[in-house]
């Protein structure tokens, strides 16, 4: 258990993690030291280019991957020193996940699907609350439909309800709206938002896009490994431009083989 005296403000910390793969002829250096806090009811965007760390991070982050070296925190209690069984009552009590393919069981219909991590877990479904957050996520009229009919948009929104229904000490979303298209995409990243600003949840999204990261109240870049800066509340623009200088300095720093980016908090 994670000490700290009082309950910690933020959701997620993590402190000079390190992750490498591969053997010593073909060490790839995935984290390199990395040490960030995602603050309780914030919404944070991760980006870089392929390669520079992103799904390890979250991976890292919520205990789906276990770090050489550092310390993640979360929920109060140190992941490393959970037991294989105690990480994944973690997961299943405390973390939500949003997956790009949605990973709906096509057997059960909306509600069903909703409800399944609290009857995994033991636990009464409250019918008020399944019916509000089904009720947000706009698929009121759609409670008895199974994953086969419904657009990905809807898909998405099951999993959206899905993540949050147990009321998550964090969510984590890899690449949420990768496979919908502009519009759906728009309404699944006002949902996001909206339970952050409105419900208090705390949301960690993968993306490449800059439009989804621009309704982030932050946004982390990330380079082989590294932090290599951030923009709060930013728009599409600014966070295009990050990511094109982002690549500039990738590129110069891979021809002289110089990394000098620091840690973010």
């Amino acid at each position: 258990m994670y000490q700290s005296g009082q309950p910690s403000t933020d959701a997620v910390t993590l402190r000079s993690v390190t992750k490498l793969y591969g053997g010593n002829r073909a060490r790839v250096v995935a984290l390199d030291g990395i040490s960030v806090s995602f603050a309780r009811g914030s919404f944070t965007a991760v980006m870089g280019p392929s390669g520079s760390g992103k799904s390890t991070l979250l991976h890292c982050a919520a205990g789906l991957d276990q770090p050489d070296s550092g310390t993640v925190v979360l929920a109060d209690q140190d992941l490393g020193r959970l037991d294989e069984a105690q990480l994944t009552r973690m997961r299943r009590d405390h973390i939500g996940f949003i997956f790009q393919q949605f990973n709906l069981l096509p057997s059960l219909d909306v509600v069903d699907n909703v409800t399944l991590p609290l009857r995994l877990a033991g636990k009464r479904a409250d019918p008020a609350l399944v019916n509000r957050i089904i009720e947000q996520v706009g698929l009121g009229g759609r409670r008895g439909h199974r994953p086969g009919e419904l657009s990905g948009g809807q898909q998405q929104r099951v999993a959206i309800a899905r993540a949050l229904v147990s009321r998550p000490h964090v969510t984590f979303a890899d690449e949420p709206t990768g496979a919908l298209d502009t519009t759906s995409a728009s309404e699944i990243l006002d949902l996001l938002r909206t339970a952050v600003r409105v419900e208090g949840q705390t949301i960690v999204m993968v993306t490449h896009d800059p439009v989804a990261a621009s309704y982030a109240d932050r946004v982390l870049f990330l380079a082989d490994g590294q932090f290599a800066g951030e923009l709060h509340e930013p728009t599409a623009d600014e966070v295009a431009r990050g990511l094109t200088a982002l690549s500039s300095r990738t590129t110069r720093l891979g021809r002289d083989g110089r990394n000098t980016v620091g840690t973010v908090r």
